[in-house]
């Protein structure tokens, strides 16, 4: 009998992904983490993970590429039998002018932050609807429900994820799978590096609360809506963001 849930969390090496990873480990579940590039830090969550008598494995694959997320998927269910929960964290970002954002930026913007998307709910899916069980939380941003000068592509891909979830939700509720989203506000993460001082201030004057989020502000909230205190929730999206968005 499996003792322990496993989830898989895409972008599982840093940031929101990485903080996420930790804290389904302390709640006792087992993790298949995620990553594109960075195999070692990948590993070093692993470690961490298992340093606290939580299994964990590490799986590469550009979630972009339906091929790859395939055999992923298909690793992950080997090793640990099945998925219990899905986090659909992995993405990228881009501050750009609208003008001048490239046809391959559109495209390679909206293939990892939403097409991606597809292609691990579709392959997790089929055993998640034979057990009639399953939970799938996808990452947004604020900025796909205000909209972002500067970021179109962003908030475009990160708007439509909000349209998968809630679509999506109606679909698989029959077979007992929530769907939901986090659509954090101004977290400190890698993504956000790229802000200056300045830029960063001025968004945290405009947080009622005052700070910048921490990635653990967000993954809590992921972790909630994959619990079963979270059972009757399904197709909302939870927004961590300090009030910045009321």
């Amino acid at each position: 009998m499996r003792m322990s849930k496993t989830v898989l969390i895409t972008g599982g090496s840093r940031g929101i992904g990485a903080a996420a990873a930790m804290l389904f480990a302390q709640e006792g579940y087992q993790m298949a983490v995620n990553y594109c590039a960075n195999r070692l830090r990948a590993v070093e969550i692993a470690t961490r993970i298992r340093s606290l008598g939580q299994d964990a494995e590490v799986f590469c694959a550009d979630v972009s590429d339906r091929i790859q997320v395939e055999a992923m998927v298909n690793a992950v269910e080997r090793r640990f039998g099945s998925i219990d929960v899905l986090v659909n964290n992995a993405g990228i970002a881009q501050q750009k002018l609208f003008n001048d954002i490239s046809p391959a930026e559109w495209e390679r913007m909206l293939a990892v932050n939403l097409t991606g998307m597809f292609h691990t709910c579709q392959c997790v899916l089929p055993q998640m609807i034979r057990r009639h069980s399953g939970k799938i939380i996808n990452i947004s941003s604020v900025w796909g429900i205000t909209g972002a000068s500067c970021e179109v592509h962003y908030s475009a891909s990160k708007a439509a994820v909000i349209g998968l979830t809630k679509a999506l939700a109606k679909e698989v509720g029959p077979s007992h799978i929530t769907v939901n989203c986090v659509a954090p506000g101004v977290i400190s993460t890698e993504m956000n590096a790229a802000l200056d001082q300045e830029t960063l201030s001025a968004l945290q004057e405009e947080t009622p609360l005052e700070r910048i989020g921490s990635p653990e502000d967000a993954a809590h909230a992921i972790v909630f809506l994959a619990s079963e205190k979270a059972d009757f929730i399904t197709g909302q999206v939870i927004s961590p963001n300090g009030g910045f968005v009321i």
